[in-house]
């Protein structure tokens, strides 16, 4: 039997500033998991307090593109296999809700208006996303990842683990780009009981490939989640880029790594839990 728990970033950049919000989110899990709850559900209501959270770049929260629209991007992975990921959903607060979804079905992704079509016919929320103006100016980098990407992942008593993650885009990012938040791999991997989550400047994520890289490197050289963390950011990713990990295994608490000032949270279980 494992010890359940839960680990989640708020974006890297944002800074403490954005800490109590997190802990909501950590703590929602934790309830449900100290409650018999899998992995997944727990991911998923943790995630979805962070998107309904305007601070957060995600959902509620997300910055408004170039074009003056809101699009939002969620993924989700389970430790035996199963994918889901949207990209780019009009009106659709709560991607993350509708990733799950997929997690059962086929395909493994929908992308756009057929992504929001096919949310429609299976009943998630479709409402107005507000969004935001990004910070800063154009230019400016520190400003184009403030809250970037807000992710979960999760471990139940089963010893299933889940990572969950969502994002309303990079701010003064044109209406058709993809970031890592959807792409398996880049900003996300799960596997065997190990789970790896990635939040900053989504490019160089990508190139990176920096999720699968850094799970791969704690599973084939038997390092620790810290040190292949700190690997991951420190070789795969250019010192310009400001980038953070959260990673959580078979055992113990949660861990989050960044170059750059990123609000994240852990929770395991006791004893007394």
């Amino acid at each position: 039997m494992s010890k359940p728990a839960v680990v989640a970033h708020g974006g890297a950049g944002p800074g403490p500033m954005r800490q109590d919000n997190l802990e909501k989110a950590v703590e929602k899990a934790a309830n449900i998991l100290r409650l018999g709850g899998n992995a997944l559900e727990a991911a998923v209501e943790a995630c979805v307090i962070l998107e309904d959270d305007p601070v957060f770049n995600a959902g509620t929260g997300s910055v408004i593109r170039t074009d003056g629209s809101v699009l939002t991007d969620a993924s989700i992975q389970t430790g035996d296999g199963r994918i889901g990921f949207v990209i780019a959903m009009e009106e659709t607060p709560n991607p993350i809700r509708v990733a799950a979804d997929l997690l059962d079905e086929e395909i493994n992704g929908l992308t756009s208006a057929g992504a929001r079509l096919w949310a429609d016919q299976r009943g998630h929320l479709r409402a107005d996303v507000e969004g935001r103006l990004p910070e800063g100016q154009i230019g400016d980098l520190d400003a184009e990842i403030t809250g970037d990407t807000i992710g979960v992942i999760a471990r139940d008593s089963s010893g299933m683990i889940v990572v969950a993650t969502s994002t309303g885009g990079c701010s003064f990012r044109p209406p058709g780009r993809v970031g890592d938040v959807p792409l398996p791999g880049s900003g996300f991997w799960a596997e065997d009981g190990l789970a790896v989550a990635a939040t900053g400047i989504g490019e160089a994520i990508t190139r990176a490939l920096l999720s699968n890289r850094v799970y791969e490197r704690i599973k084939n050289k038997n390092t620790s989640l810290e040190d292949s963390m700190e690997w991951g950011i420190n070789t795969l990713i250019p010192p310009e880029h400001s980038v953070g990990l959260i990673a959580l295994g078979p055992t113990g608490p949660g861990i989050g790594v960044a170059n750059t000032d990123m609000p994240w949270a852990t929770w395991e279980a006791s004893s007394s839990d």
